[in-house]
């Protein structure tokens, strides 16, 4: 059979060993632009028309980072091999060629709305099927079959997503694992490094692919990317937390300053306050400015309230409040109680999809002069982000010291590379929260440095790719352009 995939792909001596290693636990770390993809789903595509000729059935599920990458996954490399096959084995092989089709995975939840997923799927007449949908601890737990976890070290809680994927694997399943690494918070590091494993682990890097025939031209490839750090992690393999980080733990901690700044975490359900915990030094009058940035959530997500008195040109932490399944009319009513305290010199908030009219409501009872919108987007975000990241980097905004969920936080929010070149900055999945404490801490700072502005929108010409790829990525996250409203920094 692997010689007739090679009459099908020609692939290189590093990915006909990965095709090779028929291990029942298999894990590779590979260069970008490797084609960790194309060779793991040629492994299992061998693996159903190895099933169907022989007249059996076989199950495997791709887990991809998200609806997006299933569906490429599918389309550009199962489909078309499965194709490749039914003319290759015609005669052998009855029926028509499968086609990927769409249908939709749901799990019911207790007391809530039952969660969708959009699932890509091929079955051959046998009976053997090959799934494809977003990785999350739902999915994982959903299926009894072999599984590929594509871009592990990129899904979004990689370790809650293992530990509800595992007890179905580990009934006699096999398992495939393919990554670039992603520092070392997530579980797809744990798998390639901890010792005595079951593991056979692959590990291809840059100059190794190129050895082997990938053609690529390193150093057009490294000044392209213009980011040593970048560099060294996705097409060396290094481990470098540093390189994906926006904050690396190292900045966090030299910015955090003792007897500064009092904690208050308030848990909410159905509706009501259930605990509230408060520690920290007590709040005497503030004798600077105060600033105050939040980001609002309804349901999972931390709702964060991050404020800061301004003495000189440092930002000290003042009160940093963080809520869990607050009512709207709670979150209010908690940026009241603050600002008949401390009255705010400037406050900004997330106005993205439900917080505009939460925003409006602030404007209203805080005045308008006081209350900045932001819609978040992709340029808003890391115009806040490299605000905060300045501000930081010269130890103008300072941190409570000893606030292991709040550094957490900070250091969740990674800088991705896409396809297009361009840097998206994205939660690892793997704090508490979704980089809430993070984006609070950010509209603190946008509130304070007043870098609120006008822009005028122009779309990109579509040849290019960013625009048609960004408005993508903000309609699937139920995002909204309006280029009416203030955003800080510029496109």
């Amino acid at each position: 059979m692997a010689d007739d995939i090679e009459r099908l792909i020609h692939f290189h001596p590093y990915q006909k060993r990965w095709l090779a290693d028929k291990s029942r636990f298999k894990v590779g770390m590979f260069t970008r632009q490797g084609g960790k993809t194309l060779t793991s789903c040629a492994e299992l595509v061998e693996d159903v028309i190895d099933a169907e000729i022989a007249g059996k059935r076989t199950r495997w599920v791709i887990l991809s980072r998200g609806e997006r990458q299933a569906k490429e996954a599918m389309d550009a490399n199962v489909k078309p091999m499965m194709r490749a096959f039914w003319e290759l084995y015609r005669g052998v092989l009855a029926g028509k060629a499968p086609e990927v089709t769409e249908d939709q995975f749901r799990v019911q939840r207790d007391g809530e709305a039952d969660a969708v997923y959009r699932m890509f799927e091929v079955e051959t007449p046998g009976g053997s099927r090959i799934s494809a949908l977003p990785a999350n601890p739902d999915t994982a737990r959903g299926f009894s079959a072999n599984v590929l976890f594509d871009e592990f070290a990129f899904h979004q809680n990689s370790k809650a997503i293992w530990g509800a994927a595992y007890p179905i694997i580990s009934k006699g399943w096999k398992v495939r694992v393919v990554s670039t690494p992603n520092g070392k918070s997530n579980k797809f590091y744990d798998l390639m490094t901890e010792q005595g494993s079951i593991w056979s682990r692959h590990q291809v890097d840059i100059y190794q692919a190129v050895a082997d025939g990938l053609d690529r031209d390193i150093d057009a490839l490294r000044a392209g990317l213009g980011d040593p750090d970048l560099w060294a992690q996705e097409f060396e393999l290094q481990w470098r937390d540093e390189a994906s980080a926006w904050l690396d733990y190292e900045l966090i901690q030299a910015c955090e300053t003792a007897g500064r700044g009092r904690i208050r975490v308030m848990e909410y359900q159905d509706g009501a306050l259930v605990t509230c915990v408060e520690r920290g030094e007590a709040l005497a009058p503030a004798k600077g400015r105060v600033f105050g940035g939040m980001d609002i959530a309804a349901r999972k997500d931390l709702t964060c309230i991050w404020t800061a008195e301004e003495i000189g040109d440092v930002l000290y932490p003042r009160e940093i409040v963080t809520m869990r399944r607050a009512p709207f009319a709670a979150q209010h009513a908690e940026v009241k109680r603050i600002d008949d305290r401390d009255r705010f010199a400037r406050f900004a908030a997330d106005e993205t999809g439900m917080g505009m009219p939460f925003v409006e409501d602030l404007r209203r009872d805080l005045g308008a002069s006081r209350v900045d919108g932001v819609m978040f987007s992709m340029a808003s975000k890391f115009a806040m982000a490299s605000m905060l990241k300045e501000r930081m980097q010269d130890r103008r905004f300072r941190l409570p010291e000893g606030e292991r969920d709040i550094r957490d936080d900070l250091h969740s929010i990674t800088k991705v590379v896409t396809q297009t070149g361009a840097v998206r900055l994205l939660h690892d999945g793997e704090s508490d929260g979704h980089g809430d404490r993070f984006w609070g801490a950010a509209l603190c700072t946008t509130a304070a440095t007043g870098d609120v502005q006008q822009f005028d929108y122009r779309s990109v010409p579509k040849a290019s790719g960013r625009a048609d790829d960004e408005d993508d990525f903000d309609r699937r996250h139920g995002r909204r352009r309006d280029p009416g409203r203030r955003v800080p920094g510029a496109w």
